[in-house]
């Protein structure tokens, strides 16, 4: 289960329960949350973020702090590929 919420100007917490629950600090800036989500709202595209990242990678490997775009380092294919998680 993913749990968003907000805790200030561009930055959510994401919390992921599984085996392990672990929290993630999220920073989405407005042009990030443009760029990646399609006008979508930043919980949908953070949702759909870390069901990207779950596929790839556990919870527990997730880091604990990052920007948005920062994914697409570790994942060159997310940006192509988040419109698909978005549905």
């Amino acid at each position: 289960m993913i749990t968003v919420k907000y805790v200030a100007v561009e930055e959510w917490l994401v919390t992921v329960e599984g085996g392990r629950t672990t929290e993630h600090r999220v920073r989405v800036s407005e042009a990030e949350a443009k760029r990646f989500g399609a006008g979508r709202p930043i919980e949908e595209l953070l949702r759909a973020s870390f069901e990207f990242l779950l596929e790839r990678e556990s919870n527990s490997s997730i880091l604990s702090s990052f920007e948005l775009s920062v994914i697409g380092r570790y994942f060159p294919e997310f940006e192509r590929e988040i419109g698909r998680y978005l549905g």
